[in-house]
């Protein structure tokens, strides 16, 4: 049984962590830890770094990555996400889906809700009000957890406007559910936080959420201490790994980082791959592996490669037709 989680035990362990960072390579293995799936189409071989060192993965999709789909359940689970809302008003097309993917023998355990619907497209979010979110939960979420599925809250951001979406909707969600004769709570099993600042930071949002959820634990689906220096940013991967590993209510958690430094959006020093693809020593750590050294702008990536061939090309292009016209 989940004991109540208060904001002060969160902050009092974080207290406890603060002085002293576990170890020069980072704490060990963990099996909370899991892969947010970010895949990029010049480096598909990207995509076999992760298993089977991590446990789960989701990918913003209710559908496994076809690079992962025959990997059992058992090595390197999927987690599916209703990312937003459907075009359709009523469309019950997820909820199908995972149906269909459990008749078809993928032993689907847990589901996630909706991605930042309190941000908008251009920040990533699905941007979707409350009121209209708690009905396409119930359409296609709330089937599943009646399936015995375990659901988690939708992932808002940690703007000033996720928790207040979050009650709205839990309350909306919940009148959809009840009838004049009964009354029904909106269930759901864990909640789902995203961080992207400090430790100290994240641990007052951890427990903020303590204190609105109650007895539920956590999922952390995005972090990561971003745009900061290399030494801040390996220092905030220790800590908070360690943090995640040592409470008994954080379920699980996935860096926002399997990705290469060229490319990434929250700065070059959060990626766990270097710009040649090899790991990071954050990379590393996350994997359960020693340091190795590698600085996450080392070398040239071949996303960089082929901008670079293809900014050649377009000049040759250019000057070629350029040539032709007697512009030159």
């Amino acid at each position: 049984m989940l004991h109540h989680v208060s904001p002060a035990a969160v902050l009092a362990v974080a207290a406890m962590i603060l002085p002293s960072i576990a170890s020069a390579d980072g704490p060990l293995a963990s099996d909370k830890r899991g892969l947010c799936f970010t895949p990029n189409d010049t480096t598909r071989a990207d995509d076999a770094v992760w298993p089977p060192a991590l446990s789960w993965y989701y990918n913003y999709k209710p559908l496994p990555e076809p690079k992962y789909k025959d990997i059992p359940q058992s090595e390197f689970e999927f987690v599916p996400m209703l990312w937003g809302a459907p075009e359709t008003k009523g469309d019950t097309s997820f909820v199908t889906t995972i149906q269909d993917l459990i008749k078809s023998g993928v032993n689907i355990t847990n589901v996630l809700g909706f991605n930042e619907p309190d941000a908008p497209y251009s920040w990533g979010g699905s941007y979707l009000d409350p009121i209209t979110a708690a009905q396409v939960w119930v359409d296609n979420i709330k089937p599943l957890s009646d399936m015995g599925i375990r659901v988690g809250l939708p992932a808002c951001t940690a703007g000033q406007d996720g928790l207040p979406w979050l009650r709205t909707f839990v309350r909306e969600c919940s009148k959809l559910v009840s009838t004049e004769n009964k009354k029904e709570n909106c269930t759901f099993d864990f909640v789902t936080i995203h961080w992207y600042g400090s430790f100290e930071g994240l641990a007052s949002h951890m427990g903020q959420y303590a204190a609105e959820f109650p007895n539920k634990t956590m999922w952390i689906t995005e972090y990561n201490f971003a745009h900061q220096s290399l030494e801040d940013t390996q220092a905030f991967y220790k800590i908070s790994a360690e943090y995640f590993d040592r409470l008994d209510f954080v379920e699980r958690y996935s860096l926002f980082g399997a990705f290469r430094s060229d490319v990434s959006n929250v700065g070059p020093n959060a990626a766990m791959l270097s710009n040649d693809g090899r790991l990071t020593d954050i990379g590393a750590w996350y994997l359960g592996m020693e340091s190795t050294g590698v600085k996450p702008t080392d070398g040239q990536s071949v996303s960089a490669s082929v901008r670079q061939t293809v900014s050649i090309v377009s000049a040759s292009l250019i000057g070629a037709a350029a040539g032709a016209w007697g512009l030159f």
